[in-house]
């Protein structure tokens, strides 16, 4: 029945385009969506990556921030999420760098890629004025933290930072910090994908 259904589906729309020749009517086609691939990149020997997210509902409205540290094999070294409260999206991200940066700094981690979806995040590195005023001391003590580090920030669209964003999202409904001493099974297809470098596809 199915493939009946798609048969006349076809054939209606050649009758309507065969119809639109025949008149002098102007066509407007949609142009063809843009097909990105999105690949999650270790990072090289001697380096952690920490790819973070921020969720927040309602904007602002209930909000966490996620990461996971992999090394250059690919192979978790930390995963954990904090609930932030109430708070928006911006907030959620740039919380998230600054835990990533107090971690890295106390655990004496001095390779530091991180990896993030919003791109006022990697803005925020160049100049603190995308900072809220409420986040302002505890950035510049982070920008401090970094600046014996080898560290980089990159950005990298949502397709390829699926692990961060579900720790974000798992820790909306739990309502507390949440720390893991393996990879959690809600992102454990995830990891597995980014260890062999499978692509992921962002329509465009």
């Amino acid at each position: 029945m199915s493939g009946n259904s798609s048969s006349l589906k076809a054939n209606s729309s050649i009758s309507e385009y065969v119809l639109l020749r025949a008149f002098p009517v102007k066509r407007n086609f949609g142009n063809a969506p843009e097909i990105k691939e999105v690949l999650w990149h270790p990072p090289i020997m001697h380096w952690l990556k920490c790819n973070i997210d921020g969720a927040s509902l309602g904007n602002p409205g209930p909000s966490a921030c996620g990461e996971i540290f992999r090394n250059s094999s690919s192979d978790f070294v930390d995963v954990f999420a904090y609930n932030l409260g109430i708070t928006n999206s911006l907030s959620a991200e740039l919380q998230g760098a600054m835990f990533a940066i107090e971690i890295a700094s106390q655990k004496g981690w001095n390779h530091l890629w991180l990896e993030t979806y919003l791109i006022l995040v990697t803005l925020a590195f160049k100049s603190s004025k995308v900072v809220p005023w409420h986040l302002r001391n505890r950035w510049e003590n982070c920008l401090h933290k970094i600046s014996p580090m080898n560290f980089f920030v990159t950005h990298i669209y949502r397709e390829g930072n699926q692990c961060a964003d579900t720790l974000a999202n798992i820790d909306i409904s739990l309502q507390t910090h949440a720390w893991w001493d393996h990879v959690p099974i809600q992102i454990s297809t995830e990891v597995s994908r980014n260890r062999i470098e499978m692509t992921n596809f962002r329509f465009c």
